[in-house]
């Protein structure tokens, strides 16, 4: 065991992580990865208005959250615009899709061979996302004035074509480098890449305000002290979970008789199964309904049911002071906090896989009745992380009240505080296999 030093532990155990090789190559190769893509993010494609761009990112609920997923390449119309929210869309689809199509069923059953060609699947339906996106995202930014002479016909198609497979190839290039990230470095690859984006905005956000004049100290430190009392909530929601305790029963042979052994473990049931999921499934609905009734809304539009849908599905707090809105988010995102949970709890199929490798839970018969009870659990325990989730999804409204000219994204802030605890995992592990001290006691 490492002796034990005077440092404090966590700066004993960064400290230790430097030291070891294998460590400490693994973290630099992340970290050049990471400006690597910091370094694309900043690669324009020509014919951009910059100003127009800017003001579109700041009034646009949809770009400002593919801005999110694409680590600020959007906001420099960069080669990267869309980031790696394709690979993501089709991840989703993936996943909903396994248990309607029985191929993918059969495929998610057959280990790593099965993941394989499912992973495979997913990389390919990344290119006609990747395709829809950019000719979409391209269309939104034409009707807002930010670039011109996008078509599918005449003189506008080859250049429309040109600049579709370029940030397509963005989108490729980051999958990749994330990837890379996955096979030699620290953490999950696409997440750190989106983690990296978040965090390098937040000092231009910070000095953006201060410039305008509309961020004062004392708001400043009211933004602090939310994000920070957010930041806790999702490390211990993140976190939490139900043991479900497990028995196995094992034989063995020896001198001709058979004994039965037994052991016992438990399976941890996590209170916020989904992630961030249901904050991007919510925030993709909520978008939806405003930006159809903008196609039937013209300037001189004073009144209708499309000038009125615009006004509920507005985020600013413009109209109703944004309270329809955030209202109808925190429905939505309980609802997909539900729904998202149960479809990963089909997937891992756990009652079956427990009944294969002989374990039970004790009082419950396998089988029908396993399932029920583990269906039970997730329901009950569900309640907390959707409610937990949902609240972290209205955030942004207090703090619109508080710093008009400062943001928080909701999903941003998951992925952050996610990213870092499983780094700090990983970390932790590799610490402890070379019988060093962890972050934690």
């Amino acid at each position: 065991m490492a002796q034990k030093q005077s440092r404090p532990q966590l700066i004993q155990a960064v400290v230790d992580a430097i030291r070891l090789p294998e460590l400490r190559r693994k973290i630099i190769f992340t970290m050049v990865i990471l400006v690597i893509f910091r370094f694309i993010a900043h690669i324009p494609l020509p014919g951009i208005d910059v100003e127009a761009m800017q003001e579109l990112m700041e009034k646009s609920q949809l770009l400002g959250m593919l801005d999110l997923f694409s680590g600020g390449a959007m906001r420099n119309f960069s080669v990267a615009l869309m980031g790696v929210y394709p690979y993501i869309t089709a991840l989703i689809v993936i996943q909903l899709l396994t248990p309607v199509i029985p191929r993918l069923t059969t495929l998610s059953q057959e280990g790593e061979t099965g993941r394989n060609t499912i992973n495979r699947i997913t990389h390919w339906l990344i290119i006609p996302l990747a395709f829809l996106q950019g000719y979409g995202n391209l269309i939104i930014l034409q009707n807002n004035g930010v670039v011109s002479g996008v078509g599918l016909s005449g003189a506008n198609l080859f250049p429309t074509v040109t600049m579709i497979i370029t940030m397509t190839a963005g989108t490729c290039l980051l999958v990749w480098l994330g990837e890379l990230i996955d096979q030699h470095g620290i953490g999950n690859g696409v997440s750190m890449i989106i983690f990296a984006g978040i965090i390098s905005g937040l000092p231009e956000m910070i000095g953006r305000g201060y410039v305008t004049g509309e961020v004062n100290p004392g708001g400043l430190v009211a933004f602090i002290v939310i994000v920070v009392a957010v930041i806790v909530a999702i490390v211990i929601f993140t976190e939490a979970h139900r043991r479900i305790p497990v028995q196995y029963a094992k034989s063995s042979y020896r001198g001709g008789r058979m004994y039965r052994q037994s052991g016992s473990t438990y399976i941890p049931i996590k209170v916020n199964s989904a992630g961030m999921i249901p904050l991007i499934f919510g925030m993709s609905f909520m978008m939806f309904p405003g930006t159809i009734a903008s196609y039937f809304v013209g300037p001189d539009t004073t009144s209708g049911f499309a000038l009125w849908v615009q006004h509920v599905f507005d985020s600013s707090g413009n109209y109703y002071g944004g309270i329809p809105y955030w209202a109808i988010y925190f429905i939505l995102v309980l609802a997909f906090t539900f729904f998202y949970s149960i479809v990963m709890f089909q997937q891992q199929n756990l009652p079956d896989v427990l009944q294969k490798q002989g374990g039970f839970i004790p009082g419950i018969r396998p089988g029908a009745s396993t399932s029920e009870y583990l269906t039970n659990v997730i329901s009950r325990i569900t309640w907390a992380g959707a409610i937990f989730l949902a609240v972290v999804a209205i955030v942004p409204f207090f703090i619109q009240k508080i710093t008009p000219s400062m943001t928080l994204s909701s999903a941003g802030l998951v992925i952050v505080v996610g990213v870092s605890l499983d780094v700090m995992q990983q970390l932790e592990a590799q610490l402890l296999m070379r019988n060093y001290e962890g972050f934690i006691k």
